[in-house]
């Protein structure tokens, strides 16, 4: 008799750099979330898909939980909180790096009534003065109806505890069907996938700068040649005329070296040449307009 398989949802919840995309990253065997050591890189809930024997599993990667009165913020929150609503399981990740503060003890209170769908990932457990004791004597005391046995330490960057991790979350996943087709790795759009490597390629060469002050719009994408090369044109939009500059560097260096490694990775996702046009625009105080946030964060 075929043994029924199962099916999930899993939220991924954590404060800012804990490793979430990272770990998402890992577990789903390709790169579906952008990373970046700037905080609160992810700002959408990232689909990323798990197919095994076992079933499937649907892991949602949201932006880092940040006490802050922002704007943008306080979408990102939103997206978090409708990831958890909306999820069967919820894959708690913390850093075993950092001690707890304020904004951990917010995130352990708001997922204590939810810990009979919570399993916990302690991740970073390979950087030196990591207390991974100290942080599971944490869970203990902030989730106590937390099992033990549902907290596994996990290195994502050393790729290690990723096999126990599916295991723990398999074992935890009601029965049901498959939710993606089994050729699945992620649901995003392609003209969102382009603009989130983009954007990561510029905020690991900016992040001094400006790297809340700025978001990508794929403006035209457009198959060529037989459907063998794909050209997009696209723009990185900062908030200030002064911005631009920094963006394009002396003599145009730093978008061309933005352009060539956004173009490197594209060439490694997608089945197409990617022929990039890349350029910058000003939308003043974009992180204030109400309408455009609410179509960056929800899409």
């Amino acid at each position: 008799m075929d043994t029924l398989k199962k099916a999930a949802f899993v939220a991924v919840i954590g404060r800012p750099s804990v490793g979430k995309s990272t770990l998402v990253n890992l577990l789903c065997g390709q790169k579906v979330a952008i990373v970046s050591a700037v905080p609160q890189t992810t700002r959408n809930a990232i689909r990323g898909i798990v197919n095994r024997p076992e079933g499937q599993l649907v892991f949602v990667d949201t932006p880092g939980r940040h006490a802050s009165e922002k704007k943008l913020n306080k979408k990102l929150i939103e997206v978090g909180d409708r990831a958890i609503g909306e999820s069967d399981l919820i894959l708690y990740v913390l850093d075993a790096s950092r001690l707890p503060g304020p904004e951990e003890d917010a995130i352990a209170a708001v997922l204590a009534p939810m810990a009979e769908r919570t399993a916990a990932a302690v991740n970073k457990a390979d950087l030196p003065g990591a207390d991974v004791a100290g942080t599971r004597d944490y869970l203990t005391r902030t989730l106590p109806s937390l099992p033990p046995e549902r907290c596994v330490t996990v290195s994502a960057l050393e790729k290690t505890g990723a096999e126990e991790l599916l295991s723990l979350l398999f074992s935890m996943a009601p029965q049901g069907d498959a939710l993606y087709p089994d050729e699945y790795y992620t649901d995003q759009d392609v003209r969102f996938r382009i603009a989130e490597i983009i954007r990561e390629k510029a905020i690991n060469r900016l992040r001094q700068e400006l790297p809340h002050s700025l978001y990508v719009d794929v403006a035209d994408a457009e198959l060529k040649d037989n459907d063998t090369r794909l050209w997009v044109r696209a723009f990185i939009i900062v908030e200030r005329e002064s911005q631009k500059g920094m963006v394009v560097g002396k003599d145009g260096r730093m978008i061309k070296a933005i352009r060539v490694a956004a173009q490197k990775d594209l060439d490694s996702i997608f089945e197409w040449k990617i022929d990039l046009d890349l350029r910058v625009k000003t939308s003043r105080d974009w992180r204030h307009n109400d309408g455009l946030l609410r179509r960056l964060v929800d899409r």
